[in-house]
């Protein structure tokens, strides 16, 4: 079992910054690929951003490409850079594992195995 907890979210303002971290610890977990989703209020939890174990693939959701980044630190630790963000940015940010890359198919929740609890991202206009 592999437990994830998230931190870092909060309340901003549009066109701010917010640093999302996310940390795994239980069973040994070198070679999980960790991602990012989100659930706005009253819809349904979307991807965000993945990255592989190794660092070296990494996807964004469109909507957030160029303005967010996710970076891992090591095989436990990863984080979400957040850059420009927007008013339809606000939702409750959760971490993911996987076991299994595919690079096409990472930007579905069924590919993940492990779930945090979620952070929440407030940001004002």
């Amino acid at each position: 079992q592999v437990q994830l907890v998230e931190s870092g979210g909060g309340l901003v303002q549009a066109g701010g910054s917010l640093r999302l971290s996310c940390a795994a610890s239980g069973r040994a977990s070198s070679n999980y690929h960790m991602g990012w989703f989100r659930q706005p209020p009253g819809k349904e939890r979307e991807f965000v951003a993945v990255i592989s174990w190794s660092g070296a693939g990494t996807r964004y959701a469109e909507s957030v490409n160029g303005r967010f980044t996710i970076s891992r630190d090591n095989a436990r630790t990863i984080h979400l850079q957040m850059n420009k963000l927007k008013v339809e940015d606000p939702a409750v940010y959760y971490c993911a594992a996987a076991t299994w890359w595919d690079l096409q198919t990472m930007d579905a929740r069924k590919r993940y195995n492990y779930w945090g609890q979620g952070t929440q991202v407030t940001v004002s206009s």
